[in-house]
């Protein structure tokens, strides 16, 4: 497959400039972060920028893989931008809002989108699948930081 340079940098921003506004919209919010009662398994906070904009990279490969597959599927490209809306809002949920078990709850309903993204990934361009699996895991723990920050503060 011949590689489609515009599609494929358009596929690639979509998800860096979703993860970039959020991180603009949630930065006055860090300070209160740094103050509340974390888990012991929480990361330094230098980590999150440097995982997510991985995955925000995969995150858009995965998409053009996807839609330059011979069988592109406009459910699994539906439901890879649902997912990316709940996962902009989260951030201002759980940040912003400071609503943890709210931003638990939407959580679950991200991972749950990312999953069903990962599944039909997986069914267009096996690859595009592999490469939603690592989000797929992040989200996995930052539930559990998630709901333990619920539980602590």
């Amino acid at each position: 497959m011949k590689i489609q340079w515009k599609t494929l940098i358009i596929c690639l921003a979509i998800p860096l400039a979703v993860g970039s506004l959020s991180a603009l919209l949630t930065q006055n919010s860090m300070q209160t972060f740094q103050s509340i009662n974390k888990p012991d398994l929480a990361p330094p906070s230098w980590l999150f920028p440097v995982v997510w904009t991985v995955l925000y990279i995969l995150m858009g490969i995965a998409s053009y893989l996807a839609l330059m597959s011979e069988k592109p599927n406009r459910t699994a490209l539906t439901v890879y931008v649902i997912q990316l809306v709940f996962n902009f809002f989260w951030s201002i949920i759980f940040f912003n809002l400071g609503l943890y078990l709210f931003a638990f709850i939407w959580l679950v309903l991200l991972w749950l989108l990312i999953l069903k993204t990962t599944i039909l990934f997986y069914q267009i361009s096996k690859p595009a699948g592999y490469l939603m699996f690592p989000y797929l895991l992040w989200v996995t723990f930052a539930g559990y930081l998630n709901f333990s920050i619920y539980l602590l503060n």
